[in-house]
């Protein structure tokens, strides 16, 4: 990099015309806020997520007309045991009285009684589709906590698709607003801790935030075209506030580097941004080009995660380069004010590196040893990802918390017909009398109900049976009934005809089945555009195929640590969560693209180091100990506020981003010390120049000191 590079430029304005830099910069997050008012954002529909047979099936009821109404179950219950009918009659009573009154509710059905006595349940049917009653399920709810207050001897209480999803969506808000309680607070301690002064560790977080707030904004008019999935807000807060913070702490650190060497505000503003400020550039654009991986899936929650993901990081990069060098230009020293005076002795004690150069130095003196200790242990943590099983999200790993999952449960316990629905559709003469055979074997198997009243559904030709499995409302028993319906009844009772079987449950399957065959794709895409990125960053096809071995080793430790968590249960009191004995379908397309984005954070930051001593003529052990000691500040604090940030998902409720949480975690963690510590070095030692090859990368010439460390990748 040199003075006319397009970053050194830009924070060379920013710092010159600091006021005018700011000001674009507030006006930038107000466009943002703008926009996210003049565009409310877009949620992803029902049919956005069809795919599969499932997805066929489900398009042949819309086209017939067939599609069921939407409904909603109330659950009688008595906590002491049998259910005390003459109250629960009274309370039916209630109910129709004040259900039948809302506007949104087509019919109200009699009252069902469980065969053990212990349970009732009144069947509720709502006026439109799906959207319709989730914009007036919360009057249905109002109305069940009125009779649930009138009649405090029983429990009554509301489940349904409408009513689970208002439970989920406020579980999820709940957990938002806690991420961001702690999240903030948090990694200020960090930088706090890094810097020793307030302002130097209220800058990364100020830009942070207002860069995901931003971006959220930016968001909302694409949501238009990728539709929000449901974990977008979620996603950005992770994502914004770790690459943020990042890119703030490696251009500030570099720049306060700078003036401690002597150069003016200026200088050390336009040498930080030659180095690291290059780096995060480097660094944004590998994370943007790993989150277009997801693009490949052909999902649409993950094209939603994409995008809002690729928007971030664009404009936390966008700030790191214009609106950080200004602040630096306008504060100048004052940016170490006030100092934290034991935190401030306490940095200055230990110095740049200090604990680094320790664990490194037996590593640079043995490498042989410490590669292949590190590589076992690397190995140890790989292997139980061998086992790794995934399945799709349902009833079984939703926290039990959420009122409505609750309900359901004990719905489906008490009354088997409520259990996992299946739509199977016929098309054809013989589709009624085909359907008339399935529904007499699957009730003869023992395997499946038909509820009582529901009949073979039929137009134009087409027709559709709906059965219930008796089985566990649980991913491998919703796989497990599908099969046998698709494989064994179906074919058997409708011989040459055209069907389909879906429903909710079987599109669960489906869509769980597509995310794991897509993987291969997803991974080829990521690491053959990363590795391309890398040998043209560095000029080095060494340098890229050590970045592409590594980024797997973390990879695979993550899904290893995952499989040990949560497909056991010695975590569960310790994170809070009911092993559900599988990773959540998505979870490991997701977490790769990340990790194999986030790890090229540090890890372009601590190659440009090593080269910049190899070009200044060091033996490839000094220029790895020069790199690795000088860049191990930045390198521990922006993965502590990762790992932090991250830890706080491990928290919440729900078991994605409980999932998430800790896979990235242990990611990052295993990323910036066992790899960039121990087996990143060994290897550049072990290699020596041959590293840079195809490169020879020559000493470079002496340059004048003002400019000798305006030299990077």
């Amino acid at each position: 990099m040199s003075r006319g590079s397009v970053t050194v430029r830009v924070a060379r304005w920013s710092a010159t015309h600091p006021w005018r830099a700011i000001g674009l910069w507030l006006m930038l997050v107000v466009v943002a806020v703008g926009l996210m008012i003049a565009f409310p954002k877009q949620q992803t529909k029902a049919e956005d997520t069809w795919i599969g047979q499932s997805g066929t099936a489900s398009e042949l009821i819309r086209e017939a007309g067939l599609e069921n109404k939407p409904s909603e179950t109330v659950l009688l219950t008595d906590p002491d045991g049998q259910l005390d009918k003459a109250a629960a009659t009274t309370a039916f009573s209630q109910l129709q009285q004040k259900m039948t009154a809302i506007d949104a509710v087509a019919a109200v059905g009699q009252p069902v009684w469980a065969a053990n006595g212990k349970a009732a349940l009144l069947p509720i049917t709502m006026k439109g589709g799906e959207d319709d009653a989730a914009d007036n399920v919360d009057k249905l709810l109002a109305a069940t906590k009125e009779v649930q207050q009138a009649n405090p001897s029983m429990t009554i209480e509301q489940a349904g698709s409408a009513s689970i999803d208002a439970g989920i969506w406020k579980q999820v808000g709940s957990d938002l607003a806690r991420a961001e309680k702690i999240s903030l607070p948090l990694t200020f301690a960090l930088m706090l801790l890094a810097f020793g002064a307030l302002i130097a560790a209220g800058i990364p977080v100020l830009l942070a935030f207002s860069a995901v707030g931003a971006a959220l904004g930016f968001y909302a008019p694409l949501s238009y075209i990728f539709p929000d999935g449901g974990s977008v807000a979620n996603v950005v807060l992770l994502i914004g506030m770790a690459v943020g913070v990042d890119y703030s702490l490696f251009y500030l650190k570099r720049e306060r580097e700078e003036r401690r060497r002597g150069h003016g505000t200026v200088d050390a503003v336009e040498i930080a941004a030659a180095t690291s400020g290059h780096s995060v550039v480097v660094s944004g654009l590998a994370v943007i080009v790993s989150m277009a991986g997801l693009y490949i899936a052909q999902d649409p929650v993950f094209s939603s995660m994409a995008t809002a993901t690729i928007v971030v990081v664009a404009v936390a990069v966008l700030g790191s380069l214009t609106v950080l060098p200004a602040l630096l230009a306008k504060l100048g020293h004052r940016v170490d004010r006030p100092r934290v005076p034991l935190l401030w002795r306490l940095n200055r004690r230990i110095g740049p590196g200090g604990i680094s150069r320790r664990i490194l130095a037996p590593v640079l003196r043995f490498p042989k040893v410490a590669l292949v200790g590190s590589a076992v242990v690397v190995v140890a943590l790989v292997v139980p990802a061998l086992g790794m099983k995934t399945e799709p999200g349902g009833l079984s790993t939703l926290p039990q918390s959420i009122p409505e999952v609750r309900t359901m449960t004990a719905l489906q316990q008490n009354f088997p017909s409520q259990g996992m629905a299946y739509d199977v559709v016929a098309k054809g003469d013989d589709a009624i009398a085909g359907l008339t055979r399935l529904r007499q074997a699957a009730v003869d198997s023992k395997e499946f109900v038909v509820t009582p009243g529901s009949e073979i559904r039929e137009s134009g030709g087409t027709a559709v049976l709906t059965v219930v499995s008796v089985r566990p409302d649980t991913s491998q028993d919703a796989r497990a009934a599908l099969e046998r319906l698709r494989n064994d009844l179906v074919p058997k009772a409708l011989p040459g005809a055209t069907w389909a079987v879906g429903g909710e449950t079987a599109q669960s399957v489906d869509y769980g089945q597509h995310q794991r065959d897509q993987l291969p794709y997803v991974i080829a895409f990521v690491l053959i555009l990363t590795l391309l990125m890398m040998a043209f960053t560095f000029r080095s096809l060494a340098i890229a195929l050590v970045t592409t071995l590594l980024n797997l080793a973390s990879v695979g430790a993550c899904f290893g640590v995952l499989a040990l968590v949560f497909q056991h249960t010695w975590a569960e009191g310790l994170l809070d969560f009911t092993s559900p004995g599988f990773v959540v379908s998505w979870i490991p397309v997701f977490l790769f693209v990340i990790l194999v984005g986030l790890s090229m954070d540090y890890h372009v930051f601590v190659l440009g180091r090593i080269r910049e001593g190899v070009e200044a003529g060091l033996t490839a052990q000094e220029a790895v100990r020069k790199g690795i000691v000088e860049s191990a500040g930045v390198v521990t604090s922006a993965a502590a506020v990762m790992v932090s940030v991250f830890a706080v998902f491990a928290s919440l409720g729900m078991i994605e981003m409980k999932q998430m949480g800790v896979g990235l975690a242990v990611a990052v963690l295993i990323d910036a010390t066992l790899v960039r510590i121990v087996i990143l070095p060994s290897i550049m030692v072990l290699l020596g120049r041959k590293a840079w090859w195809p490169n020879k990368l020559s000493a470079a010439q002496p340059a004048p000191a003002g400019e000798r460390e305006l030299v990077t990748v």
